[in-house]
């Protein structure tokens, strides 16, 4: 088919090719997650793929199941492989470009890169993109997740950009490379291989689409999606007061020092501008809970997308945003700092992105989120002497809204990804989960209330290293509107002497367990949204009822007291409300 004029690029025709284009990064997905050998992204999903511009490495297309925090982030990776070839040239078909820097382009070194150029007719057309969380690349700690490194030569290995790929033909001294420095090179062998073959069937997809409406058709419509993310985004802002809105929250501690850090925002609206101010954040901390800068400004994309769900996901939607964030803080660190437990920075950078633009508008307002992946890991040997890693993160609460109540048990904003089922963590590895149910009273108060968090209890059936890296064990998931805080994180290990628990209360390591013993997480819910004595006293019966709320929780957090046999005490609450209220 010839190429379209821009002119006859109606509306119909822009929906058509972006549905088709965004199948084909829905396509590379399903692959992917079809053909790894790691459950983190087989199950979870912790992967992503996108097509994004030949010259700015901006992102064009996403699909609806990747992983939001790579969508934002890959596009400074495909940045990152630009300038190497500006610098070094020698772009040709068939090259691949391969890498996990967390300072260029990357989140932290579990996550593995692919950048594949598409040419047509020997011009670069567009870049293609895959990443995926390989469950372990060497470091100290088994998976990665070291709560006590202070430098990212102690989380594992770092390759900056290389070619995997030289005009089709693998690098095997890169694949020997890869394999010497894990724990379990073919777990890795298997998840890189998927997802080769997910670039290579987007590159097929792209390719065919091309020869069916012509290249300068579909570069045109590229050109459309991104202008209208950018004017719907602006409207959005607009539609915001023109004002100064300032949120903080605090991360624990970075495991090293049990001091609090701050990501701190002031968000300015002015027209259909936003300027988003992290000047007065913390500076680097010693431990791994840095990102840098790529990752910051990825998990405000996350964040924004959330507060204006009907804007189109490309890089258009970032146009009007400025942000400031400072070289060498500890959302702007640089190399060596570690960054390992990235997860728990961005969750809390998404959270005052929250907290900022709720005051500017709580009609759109969230309560906080539970805030924390809970990194756990949990390693040894098999009886036949052979090692397994298991490492998995776990649910929680999300915040209540203006529209309903937090989602219970649910996954953290920053992704779509699922929580791996039970089955398939104890089908993997000899762990066996002797808990998996709601967290009762862990939900914050509100009109509409956060969802419950989890309590996961997992014995070892082999001895076994552990370690966490948790966050929200000490400040909790914030209520906004009036709304009220959700229950903080906890986690226990059974020893000779009772239950212990971390001196860093999110974050330990060098645990070392026998077999028969048990760890147990306990996850915040989410923060409430709205006067809690606002809720309908029959809401509150129904999840005292779920056993959501205690009968202690209905008296002191909503005004509601039930009868013996569970129902409203109407009286009663009145009398409650208005004594509160007096």
């Amino acid at each position: 088919m010839t190429d379209a004029p821009a002119s006859t690029l109606d509306p119909v025709t822009l929906a058509v090719l972006k549905g088709r284009l965004e199948q084909i990064v829905d396509e590379m997905d399903a692959t992917l997650y079809r053909s790894a050998f790691n459950p983190t992204i087989a199950e979870a999903k912790d992967a992503c793929h996108g097509i994004y511009d030949p010259l700015t490495g901006d992102t064009l297309v996403q699909g609806a199941n990747g992983l939001p925090i790579f969508v934002g982030a890959m596009a400074f990776a495909v940045r990152a492989v630009i300038a190497k070839v500006e610098k070094e040239g020698g772009l040709a078909e068939g090259d691949i470009f391969i890498f996990n820097d967390p300072y260029d382009g990357g989140t932290h070194l579990n996550d593995f890169r692919l950048v594949r150029p598409i040419f047509r007719e020997g011009r670069l057309f567009a870049w293609m993109a895959s990443v995926g969380h390989w469950l372990d690349i060497g470091g100290n700690v088994p998976g990665g997740y070291n709560p006590k490194a202070v430098e990212s030569f102690q989380e594992g290995v770092r390759f900056p950009p290389v070619k995997l790929y030289r005009k089709g033909e693998v690098q095997t001294d890169i694949l020997a490379m890869l394999e010497a420095n894990s724990r379990l090179p073919m777990s890795n062998w298997g998840d890189l291989n998927a997802q080769l073959n997910a670039l290579d069937l987007g590159q097929k997809r792209l390719l065919a689409l091309l020869d069916e409406y012509g290249d300068a058709t579909i570069a045109t419509a590229f050109e459309a999606f991104s202008d209208r993310a950018e004017a719907l985004m602006r409207a959005s802002i607009a539609a915001i007061p023109d004002g100064v809105y300032s949120f903080e929250d605090v991360l624990d501690n970075d495991g090293i020092v049990d001091e609090p850090l701050t990501v701190a925002l002031d968000a300015t609206i002015a027209g259909e501008t936003m300027t988003l101010d992290f000047s007065r954040s913390s500076p680097a901390c010693q431990g791994p809970i840095n990102i840098s800068r790529s990752t910051a400004v990825a998990a405000c994309y996350v964040a924004l997308k959330h507060v204006f769900p009907d804007v189109p996901a490309n890089a258009g939607c970032l146009r009007p945003i400025s942000f400031e964030i400072v070289d060498g803080s500890i959302l702007g660190a640089n190399a060596p700092r570690p960054v390992a437990g990235y997860t728990e920075t961005i969750l809390r950078l998404i959270g005052v992105v929250f907290g900022a633009l709720a005051q500017a508008d709580p009609d759109r307002a969230l309560g906080g989120p539970f805030g924390t992946i809970n990194a756990l890991s949990i390693a040894g040997h098999r009886g036949d002497g052979s090692r397994w890693v298991m490492f998995s993160f776990f649910g929680g609460g999300l915040g209540g809204s203006p529209a309903s109540d937090g989602l219970n048990h649910a996954n953290n904003p920053i992704s779509t990804a699922t929580i791996p089922p039970v089955e398939i963590l104890e089908a993997a590895y000899p762990v066996c989960f002797t808990r998996w149910a709601l967290r009762d009273g862990s939900a914050g108060a509100g009109e509409h209330r956060g969802g419950v968090g989890a309590v996961y209890e997992v014995e070892l059936l082999t001895d076994a290293d552990v370690s966490l890296l948790g966050e929200r064990g000490k400040a909790p998931p914030f209520g906004v509107a009036g709304g009220k805080p959700a229950a903080v994180n906890a986690f226990f290990w059974q020893t000779d002497e009772g239950e212990k628990s971390p001196p860093m209360v999110s974050k330990i390591t060098d645990l070392r367990l026998k077999a028969g013993r048990r760890v147990r997480l306990e996850t915040p819910g989410g923060g409430g949204w709205g006067d809690p004595f606002a809720r309908d006293p029959r809401a509150v019966a129904r999840d005292v009822a779920l056993g959501f709320v205690s009968l202690a929780q209905a008296r002191a957090d909503y005004g509601v007291a039930l009868t013996e046999t569970g129902e409203v005490d109407a009286p009663a609450t009145r009398d409650l409300r208005a004594g509160a209220a007096a």
